[in-house]
């Protein structure tokens, strides 16, 4: 499938792509809206810009507490009025579906970065060509990585990333101490370590086995690992690769085989509980991403015993992609009447300022290749998770059709956990199978 063949579908009809899958990857929490708000003090003669901004913060009066005084000190500098209005990620679709086929909307926007190509599509965003690439400060400042996850490959992208995260394996310092063991640096260490951690009630890992988003990130991570791809040049998926199928029974192997995960992880639907086995000591590791330190703080466990290391590959793997390029993009509409104004915005928002800010509040990652990351107090989280968004990480598939390989083929492994957690086995066949239906039904 040519990456723009379903543009004039797409245009109308947006509410029917499934960007759901993207908001685990985004940090969404609620699903209400908070507005009004607009930045104080602005010089005679400015724009007045309307910003969504989505959910990144503990509520949506939090993300409204922090800000306010970035956003007024941004009218401060340029002169520019910002409306602000916070919108929850279970809105935000329906908020965003509206604006495009309307043409009633705000100038700038945020996305999760998943959905980015899927929007490009419907033509209601404005590229940003050379000329705009350089008003915000110009393209090199970005992590290249993050900066592909704007736009299907070859194309001027449409949105520009605003928050980062990553997936790293974290471990309980004390428990791997205690076993004298060392944190895995390959797939096989660290099967080999959650085994010797498994005991009693205590498991090696906890999984977000019940998450479709968490699962489809994991099919993804480790196909990559094998050197896969879940899409060719033409956009056509491919699923039932053998990188792929092989990904996924390793991964569903964790519970299957090793016996290292515990069954009743196939009922997490989300990775929030993962963590909290993993704060309250039921789990020597977990799988998530960056932002997970602010639940296992709030669970009570000493960061001081937490660590963490990238997600490890297989010895032999010819990839060593630990995680996808997760986190938020942002947009500008392309019917706005304040071009100028939403380029500076754009810019100030990326700035290494404002990013060094956002970054302890939101728990986020910088996307500038030189930002410096202020998400944890931790030296070694704050090195190790910016070197693997900035070198060990990939952006998911940059087709249209990417929601609904995150639907599919995460539904089709959280069914197979299913299966495990009461009694069954899932073969490499029985995966071959379902890979073969989810990619059926790509349209």
């Amino acid at each position: 499938m040519n990456n723009f063949s379903r543009r004039t579908v797409l245009k109308g009809t947006l509410a029917a792509l499934a960007l759901g899958p993207a908001l685990a990857a985004c940090g969404g929490k609620d699903s209400d809206s908070t507005s009004g708000s607009s930045a104080s003090g602005s010089a005679a003669g400015g724009a007045t810009l309307t910003y969504w901004a989505s959910n990144q913060g503990t509520s949506l009066d939090n993300d409204k507490e922090v800000l306010t005084p970035i956003l007024a000190e941004f009218t401060k500098q340029t002169g520019n009025k910002v409306n602000l209005e916070v919108i929850g990620w279970g809105d935000l679709q329906t908020r965003i579906q509206t604006a495009v086929t309307s043409g009633q909307g705000p100038d700038v926007v945020n996305i999760g970065n998943t959905w980015a190509v899927s929007l490009q599509a419907t033509d209601g965003f404005l590229e940003l060509g050379d000329a705009e690439m350089e008003a915000i400060g110009g393209k090199d400042k970005f992590v290249e990585t993050a900066l592909q996850t704007g736009g299907a490959e070859g194309t001027a992208p449409t949105s520009v990333p605003l928050y980062g995260l990553a997936y790293g394996l974290f471990y309980n310092k004390k428990m791997f101490a205690d076993a004298g063991l060392k944190p895995p640096t390959t797939w096989e260490e660290l099967v080999s370590c959650a085994q010797k951690l498994t005991k009693g009630n205590v498991y090696g890992m906890s999984l977000a086995a019940g998450s479709y988003t968490e699962n489809n990130h994991f099919a993804f991570i480790n196909a990559c690992q094998n050197g896969a791809e879940l899409f060719d040049k033409d956009g056509k998926p491919t699923f039932t690769g053998d990188g792929v199928v092989d990904g996924i029974l390793r991964y569903l192997d964790l519970m299957q085989k090793d016996k290292v995960v515990n069954t009743s992880n196939a009922q997490y639907d989300n990775g929030t509980k993962s963590v909290t086995d993993f704060a309250k000591g039921k789990a020597a590791m977990i799988l998530n991403q960056n932002n997970a330190v602010a639940t296992i703080l709030s669970n009570g466990m000493d960061i001081s015993n937490v660590g963490v290391v990238p997600f490890p590959a297989p010895a032999s793997a010819p990839d060593k992609t630990a995680s996808h390029v997760a986190g938020i993009n942002l947009s500008i509409m392309k019917n706005t009447k304040n071009k100028d104004a939403s380029l500076a915005f754009m810019k100030y928002m990326t700035s290494p300022e404002v990013q060094e800010k956002l970054g302890t509040p939101f728990n986020s990652l910088p996307v500038l290749k030189d930002g410096k990351a202020t998400f944890s107090t931790d030296p070694e989280m704050l090195k190790i998770f910016p070197e693997i968004y900035n070198t060990r990480s990939k952006p998911l598939p940059l087709v249209p059709s990417e929601d609904q390989f995150e639907t599919n083929v995460g539904k089709a492994m959280n069914n197979m956990f299913a299966k495990i957690a009461t009694g069954g086995t899932v073969t490499r066949d029985e995966i071959k199978a379902a890979m073969q239906t989810a990619q059926d039904a790509i349209r």
